[in-house]
């Protein structure tokens, strides 16, 4: 096994039982291209997400039991979404230790969102291979415990599709026009968006379109929420109540 799957365990805490699945979760299909064909982690990725599923699924469903199907799905999606992915593998810093191609390290790709969610689904996998189900939510725990608790704390983030719908029409702004594009395999789809807002552009990635957008939009709605507040200190400053030259 490669030193990587030793500082792989360590860093979510589990013992591989056979740390070659810990070694083949690291490896990203740009570097078996350049490794006789070995196989990557994207059937470990296939499975992982599935474990995540069930797992996050069963502690909402145990956690909230008054919460309606509407709402557990809210949260879910939002736990299971790229965007937590890849926020859970930074936090466990796996960017430094994924095998990569020369083509992807020569483009920042250990700092990626896709290869780092990919990677962490497939680790789940892996976990769950070795050691079953007890096993792999145990690491879940580890990882999204503090996430979970704090999201149905709070409940789930508001949809910035919808809040920069709203921001627009208040700001008297065209509507948002959204633009997509699709990369990748049938099975390892990648979708990018493209969001244009009173003349804001913002990007956004994702696994599926709806997470793209919600990426782009949240962008956008950055942008265009702090010039709204710009504008509206300068009418406070026009109207003569503001007090910051005291």
């Amino acid at each position: 096994a490669s030193p990587g799957a030793l500082v792989l365990g360590e860093r979510i805490g589990y013992t591989f039982a056979d740390e070659q699945l810990a070694t083949n979760a690291l490896r990203h299909r740009s570097w078996c291209a350049e490794h006789g064909g070995a196989e990557s982690n994207e059937r470990l990725e296939f499975l992982g997400d599935s474990v995540l599923g069930l797992v996050i699924t069963d502690r909402l469903y145990r956690m909230c039991p008054h919460a309606e199907e509407g709402d557990l799905a809210r949260l879910r999606a939002e736990l299971v979404s790229s965007r937590a992915l890849a926020e859970v593998a930074q936090e466990r810093r796996l960017g430094e230790i994924v095998l990569l191609g020369r083509g992807e390290e020569a483009t920042a790709g250990r700092s990626k969102a896709s290869i780092l969610a990919d990677s962490m689904e497939a680790v789940l996998g892996a976990v769950f291979l070795d050691g079953g189900l007890v096993a792999a939510a145990a690491v879940v725990e580890r990882c999204w415990g503090t996430r979970i608790d704090d999201l149905v704390a709070s409940g789930p983030t508001a949809d910035h599709k919808s809040r920069l719908q709203e921001l627009a029409a208040r700001l008297a702004l065209d509507p948002p026009r959204y633009e997509m594009a699709e990369s990748g395999p049938e099975h390892d789809k990648r979708f990018a968006a493209e969001v244009h807002a009173g003349g804001v552009v913002s990007r956004g990635e994702g696994r599926t379109k709806k997470d793209a957008e919600q990426e782009a939009a949240a962008g956008a709605l950055a942008v265009l929420a702090a010039d709204e507040m710009d504008r509206g200190a300068l009418v406070l400053s026009a109207d003569g109540r503001t007090t910051s030259d005291e």
